[in-house]
């Protein structure tokens, strides 16, 4: 009995452990750097199916966006902003991928107020965002929010706003991370970005 108490124990410590290994704030990242591969994952469509990261990636050079939710005002000035350079950005032979926390229903939310058209997609869950290194412990006072826009799924962390440059290779040519999240890449730096990195 002693044995199983102590393995009952010992699973709930590892399980606080795992999600006190998210960095405290913002400033405490550990991002994937330029030259590394984007890790696969499974994320989720605004009509809920599942769909590979990689086959995402594999079709054209990404312009890899993590914003913080649709409930969040500078993401969504962001999000809108990122579409009016959408169309030299596609010119450009990129495509636009914009990955948060919301829950699939939530992203149509998004994509009718914001009217946007590039590709938004669901990883309430975390696990790109993990793996990514650009997790971290959401505050308290963020913790209602984020199980809301995660239809429950989570509750403990938010995404740095984060923008990606990303080859057909999947490895980052180019990233732009804020950890103030009032503060956003503008589009001429990211359309000067892409050009340069197309030469």
């Amino acid at each position: 009995m002693k044995k199983i108490i102590s393995f009952v124990l010992l699973v709930i410590g590892f399980a606080g452990n795992a999600q006190s290994n998210l960095p405290q704030s913002a400033t405490d990242i550990a991002p994937l750097l330029i030259g590394e591969k984007i890790p696969n994952s499974t994320l989720k469509l605004i009509d809920g199916n599942a769909v590979s990261l990689k086959s995402v990636l594999d079709k054209k050079r990404t312009i890899l966006v993590f914003y913080r939710g649709g409930w969040c005002p500078y993401c969504n000035l962001h999000l809108a902003a990122l579409g009016e350079a959408e169309k030299e950005l596609l010119d450009l032979g990129y495509q636009i991928v914009a990955v948060s926390p919301d829950a699939p229903k939530n992203l149509k939310v998004t994509e009718e107020k914001d009217k946007v058209n590039y590709l938004l997609l669901s990883d309430s869950n975390g696990d790109l965002a993990k793996a990514m290194g650009i997790a971290f412990q959401a505050p308290l006072l963020y913790k209602p929010v984020i199980a809301k826009g995660s239809d429950g799924v989570n509750n403990n962390f938010l995404p740095v706003p984060s923008v990606f440059i990303v080859n057909l290779d999947g490895e980052i040519e180019f990233e732009h991370i804020t950890p103030d999240y009032k503060h956003r890449i503008s589009n001429e730096l990211l359309v000067a970005a892409a050009q340069s990195l197309k030469n």
